[in-house]
């Protein structure tokens, strides 16, 4: 890990519990939405170790791989091990799977329990893939299109880039937050973000979505 990136772990870090600190002066709890990957663990690390009331924060996540939450690649497994660690383990935490066999099948259940947190939410925190995918809008998604227009809160997701099927929020609800934070790195991810700024068409650059509204970014090499 660089020390640019680990800089910048600490920085989205104080962010976010600078928001979650003042979203807490006056509501009862306050929701965070997270991003799997690799990029989000030094950022999820430096978060747990704030002295937040973790009890009164709600987290969740922007998208999920529908499998086995201890899958290596479930990104629940990858909040639990690095961010619900030590005192930030009292957090409220709603992985976005269920016992059903596919996300199709799932998604009312899922949904039903996602529109009980406290939107809006205080901070959405994106990635982006090389390919302008957030969340689970990709490209080559056939449910893009409904991802990207739905009022519905989630979407079951099959991509024929990726191997397993997903479930992801909206476009819409991702929207239904008070501050929006993307976090990349690498010269690539840059390159991509640049491509993305100069034109405006979501479904070749589903990033696109979120470039119109207030966003953060947070980059490092």
């Amino acid at each position: 890990m660089s020390d640019a990136r680990t800089q910048l772990a600490e920085q989205l870090a104080e962010a976010v519990f600078q928001a979650l600190n003042d979203d807490l002066e006056h509501q009862e709890n306050a929701l965070l939405v997270v991003s799997g990957g690799s990029t989000p663990v030094p950022f999820f690390k430096a978060l747990a170790a704030k002295p937040l009331p973790w009890e009164r924060v709600e987290i969740t996540l922007a998208d999920e791989r529908w499998v086995d939450d201890q899958s290596d690649d479930s990104n629940a497994k990858l909040v639990r091990e690095h961010l619900l660690q030590g005192a930030a383990a009292a957090a409220h935490f709603e992985p976005l799977t269920s016992e059903a066999g596919t996300p199709e099948e799932g998604v009312s259940d899922v949904s039903e329990r996602a529109l009980s947190l406290s939107w809006p939410a205080s901070v959405v925190i994106l990635g982006m893939g090389g390919d302008g995918h957030t969340a689970s809008l990709f490209p080559d998604s056939l449910e893009l299109g409904l991802a990207l227009a739905t009022e519905e809160p989630l979407v079951a997701v099959r991509t024929p880039s990726q191997p397993q099927p997903r479930i992801t929020f909206s476009a819409d609800r991702l929207h239904q937050a008070r501050r929006h934070i993307l976090h990349i790195t690498g010269d690539d991810k840059r390159a991509v973000l640049a491509k993305a700024l100069s034109g405006d068409d979501m479904r070749q650059l589903p990033i696109r979505a979120f470039l119109s509204c207030p966003l953060a970014i947070y980059w490092a090499p």
